[in-house]
């Protein structure tokens, strides 16, 4: 039976996974940083001596955008430090790592979509960090495999797609920026990569976002709709208040030339959630 870390398990990735895994033939071996925080080397090596896992799955970091900016030294320690802890333990016990990594290492200057071959140009706290974590990642251990996805949402906390719905029902409106373009991606959909990945012997870098692309509010729209709100206004912002950068539209070329796996449209994926997750759209 495969022994599977999963670090971040209470996130979106960790959660959909431990939903999608449970009961498969696996011992799944999900922590957060109440059981072990992969930022002190000391806890990660000992939990990998003592459990011995065939695969990590590094679902840790620190998303919040505006507290990587805040406390550019916590964003580091999180995502590059606990990222490089997790690989030099991967590679002492001969274990696959799987490192979840974001479209926000890309710049977003450009209007093209961004392959796995293409330059990445952090310009946030966050995309810099993250980047700082893949770097260490191919530096420290062979069998890895860096998977970015962008605009991810779903189970396991506060997202997106919950603060459109709040903000619809509170404010009676949405506002949100035109100009800022990528693949809204759900968790579900990228756990079900993931677990493809884990019975390969695929390593290296791979994009792996949903289909298609939008804007942020044309998200929010489709959000309203699926919800029985179409009623409610999307305004274009003035300005991009997100703090990430414009455009950055991944390109999964390397799931194409691989055939290793289809990620499904955007759409589908978020009717999909409301479908199963949320029992239905809310009315």
């Amino acid at each position: 039976m495969k022994k599977i870390w999963i670090t971040g398990a209470e996130g979106h990735i960790g959660t959909a996974l431990l939903e999608l895994l449970e009961g498969v033939e696996y011992q799944l071996l999900p922590t957060d940083i109440h059981e072990v925080d992969i930022t002190k080397i000391d806890e990660v090596t000992q939990f990998v001596y003592v459990n011995r896992p065939d695969v990590i799955i590094n679902c840790a970091g620190l998303t919040d955008v505006r507290a990587c900016e805040e406390k550019p030294e916590e964003a580091y320690k999180i995502n590059a430090i606990g990222a490089r802890n997790l690989a030099v333990a991967a590679r002492r016990i001969d274990a696959k790592l799987i490192q979840i990594s974001t479209d926000d290492v890309f710049d977003g200057d450009d209007d093209a979509a961004l392959c796995e071959f293409d330059d990445a140009h952090p310009t946030t706290m966050y995309g810099k960090s993250k980047y700082a974590g893949e770097k260490l990642v191919r530096e420290l251990t062979d069998k890895h495999v860096i998977v970015r996805s962008s605009w991810l949402y779903g189970v396991g906390s506060y997202d997106f797609v919950d603060r459109v719905l709040d903000n619809a029902k509170k404010d009676g409106k949405v506002v949100l920026p035109e100009d800022e373009i990528s693949s809204p991606t759900s968790a579900d959909a990228l756990a079900g990569f993931i677990e493809c990945l884990m019975h390969t012997r695929e390593f290296g870098l791979y994009h792996a976002s949903c289909d298609g692309s939008c804007s942020r509010a044309e998200w929010a729209r489709e959000i309203l709709r699926l919800n029985g709100m179409d009623n409610i206004p999307v305004i274009s912002a003035a300005e991009n208040t997100e703090l990430r950068p414009r455009f950055t539209l991944l390109d999964n070329m390397m799931l194409r030339i691989t055939g290793l796996y289809q990620m499904p449209d955007w759409k589908t994926a978020l009717a999909d959630y409301f479908s199963t997750k949320k029992g239905g759209a809310h009315k």
